[in-house]
């Protein structure tokens, strides 16, 4: 019998991010409604991204969380690049 899997939460999943694509900003929040840590939003901001399509950037990140993903019913991703999230952040026009 396989065991329950990683110890997962907002903040695991973060640190793997924030390595892992070697990321400027990561954001995870546990959008499970009893927060039990099986469905999660997430915001990579990395220049890693760049010139990569949206479906390549979401391949990255699923396959540095493989594992994990295993274990989580719903995962929402955006990926920016730095210069996408600093527009979107209303620093450049």
């Amino acid at each position: 019998m396989e065991a329950a899997g990683p110890a997962l939460s907002a903040e695991t999943l973060r640190g793997r991010l924030l390595r892992g694509l070697e990321a400027e900003h990561v954001e995870v929040e546990d959008t499970t409604p009893s927060h039990c840590s099986s469905s999660f939003r997430s915001l990579v901001v990395s220049s890693r991204f760049r010139g990569k399509p949206l479906l390549h950037r979401h391949r990255l990140v699923n396959e540095l969380l493989a594992e994990e993903l295993k274990h989580i019913h719903a995962f929402e991703q955006r990926t920016l690049t730095p210069e996408q999230w600093e527009k979107e952040r209303g620093g450049l026009q």
